[in-house]
């Protein structure tokens, strides 16, 4: 009878206990909540967002994690990122702390472990919310190295040479600088569209192949001596001239080009380290801030459950 009677008063003991922790939902529900996480990721978003546009009104104008600039990163625009962070992270992280379900009858452990976690995903969920908002967000972040290896790419191509060429007219019609060097005339006569244009393709050709041929030397030679009156040897040494003026000048587009892109890799690798650091801030508040949010939410309650007593 003794025991019978032990067993009813242990079963009624744990019944409120059991009902408390279904209501709670500990042990019955996973320990995600995710309707504070996502409401603290679009706060932290929304106020990230409107960081970044005061930023970029105060003339700011790398101040974004998600737009790449052909320069590094300032000093005011490394200062304001950490800001936009800190704050909008912090924000995030506290209101998904402290809108977070209450977990009874759990280890003081593991509600640290979970409010810390809580913040980490609201920090997680808002970036990704700011890179799919600002348009072409992935591609910027990226875009340092991409148009980096771009540069390269097209500096070192056969049609390099083309960066000899002067911009047509306004009318469209090719007139390159070595094209008209080469047709130029004493008596003031005026070559034609389609001479330049060949005499152009024939330099180009050869500065793709790093030489000039001698079939293509003797015919220029020629008419340079057809429009000046000058004599084969002279032409064809007029030829050598301008070649050689047209090589140097691509070398110097391709070295240029090549200075570019090394520039652009290191603005995107010094901005990207900044970025890196003022994120990991971010996620670091973020966790801190869920964890007071959380205790707060948990020491508001216990307060109103005393006065409620």
């Amino acid at each position: 009878m003794q025991t019978q009677t032990l067993h009813a008063g242990v079963a009624g003991a744990a019944a409120p206990t059991a009902a408390a922790a279904a209501q709670d939902g500990d042990g019955l529900k996973s320990g995600v909540s995710w309707g504070a996480i996502l409401a603290g990721a679009a706060a932290a978003a929304a106020l990230s967002f409107i960081l970044l546009i005061l930023g970029m009104g105060l003339g700011l104008s790398s101040v974004s994690p998600y737009e790449y600039n052909d320069k590094p990163l300032g000093t005011a625009s490394i200062v304001w990122i950490a800001f936009m962070q800190l704050a909008a992270a912090g924000i995030g992280g506290y209101m998904a702390g402290r809108l977070r379900v209450k977990w009874a009858a759990i280890h003081g452990d593991e509600v640290y472990f979970r409010d810390t976690a809580h913040g980490l995903l609201t920090w997680a969920v808002s970036t990704l919310l700011m890179v799919a908002v600002v348009s072409g967000g992935a591609r910027a972040v990226l875009s340092g190295a991409i148009d980096a290896g771009n540069a390269v790419a097209t500096a070192a191509a056969p049609v390099a040479g083309a960066a000899t060429a002067n911009a047509s007219g306004n009318n469209g019609r090719a007139n390159t600088y070595f094209a008209d060097m080469i047709l130029r005339s004493p008596n003031g006569e005026v070559a034609t569209d389609s001479q330049r244009s060949e005499v152009n393709r024939i330099l180009l050709t050869d500065l793709a192949a790093g030489k000039i041929s001698g079939e293509d030397r003797i015919y220029l030679a020629q008419l340079i001596a057809k429009r000046t009156g000058v004599t084969q040897a002279e032409a064809e040494q007029r030829v050598d001239l301008i070649y050689a003026q047209a090589t140097q000048a691509a070398a110097d587009a391709k070295n240029k080009a090549a200075a570019a892109a090394e520039q652009a890799r290191k603005a995107a690798a010094h901005s990207a380290l900044w970025m890196f650091v003022a994120l990991l801030l971010g996620a670091f508040v973020a966790a801190v801030t869920a964890v007071v949010g959380g205790r707060n939410r948990d020491h508001a309650r216990v307060v109103v459950t005393q006065r409620t007593i």
